[in-house]
């Protein structure tokens, strides 16, 4: 690497969130364009940077730098450039002369030693002399505080976060108990914390790095789902991940059950150990449900006389609508009228949406005040499509706050609670699979007592993405009012996807004979010719067949890596469906590009990225925070110099990312069948040949095949396909909301 050494003449971009900028350097007589993360850098200062000379397409020669320092100006002439640059609050060009001019080359010393001094120069009161000398301190502390967080191996963005969280106290934290920063810093994780206290000097037994270790365990299985772990699970993955033994894990426990980090809870005979916020997510939400079933009165209510004015009314829409429900459809639509909780579930072309749209009816005619959501925007808007009522994602729905200052994700909290519930008579969640423990807490939260809750969804797909089974675990508590449609109707059972659908959910044999007309199996066993078939139905045959783009026919698959996972199918798809060319932008990150017109989609929840829709003449007409796992656009530009792409998602709004956000997003030509729920595609093409018996199950080939409108195209191994017919295991969830809810109703009834 190369050094350079000069003052900061102008700072030409800098992006306050990340501090990568772009600066001019004044090194000698020559001015340099230097790239890089420039926290706490103000114009005027000199600098000692360390980096590489690189050559940009459009900008031509620019100093990349790696890392650098700030350094004490040498003379007279740094001195007052650097007091007169806008640095320090209150101190222009003429100033800053005076000040020099009279202290000299003993300007800074004095400032530093004696700040009452600087009141002899004239415009410079008592008070301003202080806040000037403040200002100096901090700044100074600041440099020092970053310099030493270097040291291990700490990068300048964290660094700053660490500064702005502890202050000067970050030194004694750090020589003491590095781990509290995995707790209270966004990004810095155990594996982090345990890097830098491996660094310090920290024993690996030592109680801090034993007690990270177990809540790091505890977080890493929340996203696989689980809300607790059985404790002889938890020591055997925390002891793995420690390198020490289950003994010497075990006495933690208990003191981060007394210090309230962890609960312990008993259930048929074994020890589970839950994270605090999962425990308690799970018992409000089985209160809530209590209180929401308490407060409606509900069958008590419908005398037999009421009960047929009920089932009259319904026989009127049916004729009025020419929608004629069959014996469990109109069941479920009575068990809604009658219940203040109510769940509905079925297949697909079991008359899902036909029920629905009945109980909205009724509703209406009554009314009463509807509110719709769904967990995503793709499901929120085909709710729309087949209501014709407004849908809403649950987090718009319950008004996502939009002034958050904590960068953390546990700060995140909704304008619509408890204390700020939906004005609504009834609220109703489409695809409840896909809705985690702590989203359900959230939407429970903001629905009074007194408000109808219709839950709708089918328990056979895939899981949510995030911690809890809630449906599954609400229909297997055997508490709450539960219809589930089994009958295929006549115009969905011509269509072979729903047929092979329901084949698949009950265990039995699909026809792979190419009969079909939107069911298609192509044997294929080289992974090479699988993608060139891919590329050719995606680019000439499926979508004059589907009649629909290129981007809106999905490949899905059951796994991220390997040669048919998304990462290497991503790549491929890529240069087939946006090739580089001379027109696009592109920006180099991690082992990937991302190009103009990419399709990607947002990996985690970020409740803080701020997005906004645009009209046709570029004016915003709407504007918020939130983009959530599994939203799916496309990139519309990206800006080379201050390093941000933007991307406009399907529901147009357009959120643009920081370099630093960048690994929020991936690219979506293929993504795995879990990260499809909720969204339904005109062609779906699943590559499916080979890989872990774990993961290729009958529920992922059902979750999959379910995911599309008119055409599945399979393509791989029959032999593969039908062990995935076979194979009934799913992988188990650790999780209690059936138990929490079971004893608040069994309390009742004692």
């Amino acid at each position: 690497m190369e050094k350079l050494k000069g003052f900061v003449e102008h700072i030409i971009y800098k992006n306050p969130e990340n501090g990568y900028g772009v600066i001019n350097l004044k090194v000698e007589q020559m001015e340099i364009t230097c790239t890089g993360t420039f926290t706490n850098l103000d114009e005027g200062e000199s600098i000692e940077a360390e980096g590489t000379y690189v050559d940009h397409a459009v900008y031509g020669k620019q100093f990349r730098v790696e890392q650098f320092c700030v350094t004490a100006p040498e003379d007279k002439v740094a001195m007052e450039r650097y007091l007169g640059s806008g640095a320090i609050k209150g101190v222009g060009a003429a100033l800053a002369a005076r000040i020099v001019r009279h202290f000299g080359e003993d300007t800074f010393r004095v400032i530093e030693e004696e700040p009452q001094r600087l009141a002899e120069v004239k415009g410079i009161s008592s008070r301003k002399a202080r806040e000037i000398a403040e200002q100096v301190e901090e700044k100074k502390d600041a440099r020092d505080a970053m310099i030493f967080l270097q040291n291990y191996g700490i990068s300048n963005t964290m660094a700053l976060k660490i500064y702005k969280q502890y202050g000067m106290k970050l030194y004694k934290l750090m020589q003491e108990n590095p781990y509290k920063l995995a707790e209270d810093i966004s990004g810095i994780g155990f594996r982090i914390a345990d890097e830098i206290a491996s660094r310090i000097g920290i024993h690996t037994d030592s109680d801090y790095r034993i007690r990270s270790g177990i809540l790091y365990t505890l977080v890493q299985a929340g996203t696989e789902g689980h809300v607790y772990l059985p404790k002889e699970l938890l020591l055997e993955r925390a002891a793995a991940l420690l390198g020490l033994t289950p003994e010497q894990i075990e006495p933690q426990l208990a003191n981060l059950a007394i210090d309230k980090k962890l609960v312990i809870k008993e259930m048929e005979s074994v020890q589970c150990i839950y994270g605090m916020s999962y425990y308690y997510a799970e018992l409000n939400c089985a209160r809530m449900l209590y209180e929401l079933q308490q407060a409606f009165d509900g069958a008590e209510r419908f005398t037999k006389t009421e009960l047929a004015r009920l089932e009259n009314k319904i026989r009127q829409m049916e004729d009025t609508s020419q929608m004629q429900l069959d014996t469990l459809q109109r069941r479920a639509v009575t068990e809604a009228v009658q219940n203040g909780i109510f769940i509905l579930s079925g297949g697909p072309g079991t008359g899902k949406t036909t029920t629905i749209n009945m109980i909205i009816r009724y509703f209406e005619q009554e009314g009463m005040d509807i509110f719709l959501a769904a967990p995503t925007g793709r499901a929120a808007k085909r709710m729309t499509e087949a209501t014709g009522f407004e849908a809403k994602t649950i987090h718009r729905l319950l008004e996502l706050n939009g002034s958050m200052s904590d960068e953390r994700q546990s700060a995140v909290h909704f304008e619509k609670n408890e204390l700020n519930p939906l004005e609504a008579d009834v609220v109703i969640i489409d695809e409840m699979s896909m809705v985690d423990i702590h989203l359900f807490q959230a939407l429970l939260k903001a629905v009074a007592p007194g408000t109808r809750l219709v839950m709708v969804g089918d328990r056979n797909q895939l899981p949510s993405v995030g911690p809890g089974q809630v449906l599954k675990d609400l229909m297997e508590s055997g508490c709450i009012a539960t219809v589930v449609l089994s009958k295929i109707f006549r115009q969905a059972g011509e269509s072979d996807i729903v047929v092979n659908a329901h084949n698949i959910n009950e265990g039995k044999p699909v026809k792979l004979d190419n009969k079909s007309r939107d069911f298609f199996f192509l044997e294929r066993d080289n992974v090479n010719v699988i993608y060139k078939h891919m590329i050719l139905l995606i680019t000439e045959k499926l979508p004059k067949y589907v009649k629909s783009g290129r981007y809106d026919i999905q490949v899905l698959t059951p796994m991220r890596k390997g040669a048919l996972g998304v990462e290497t199918l991503n790549g491929i798809l890529q240069q087939y469906l946006n090739p580089p060319s001379p027109e696009k932008i592109e920006l180099v990150h991690g082992d990937g590009v991302f190009r103009l017109g990419d399709k990607v989609m947002q990996i985690k929840n970020n409740y803080q990225l701020e997005w906004e829709i645009l009209s046709k003449y570029g004016i915003v007409v709407d504007s918020g925070q939130g983009v959530f796992n599994g939203d799916v656009g496309i990139i519309k530009e990206i800006h080379e110099t201050a390093k941000t792409v933007v991307v406009e998602y399907d529901d147009l709004r357009r959120v643009t990312y920081a370099i630093n956000g960048l690994d929020e997003i991936e690219l979506a030509y293929a993504l795995t069948i879990h990260k499809s729920q909720g969204s339904e595609y005109p062609a779906v093409i699943m590559p499916l040949l080979t890989g872990p018996k774990m993961l290729l199950n009958r529920n992922l080939l059902y979750t999959g095949v379910t995911r599309a409108k008119n055409c599945v195209t399979i393509l791989g191994s029959r032999e593969t396909v039908n062990q995935m017919i076979a194979n009934e295991s799913e992988q188990k969830r650790y999780t209690g909301l059936r138990e929490r809810i079971c004893e608040i109703m069994k309390q009742d009834l004692d």
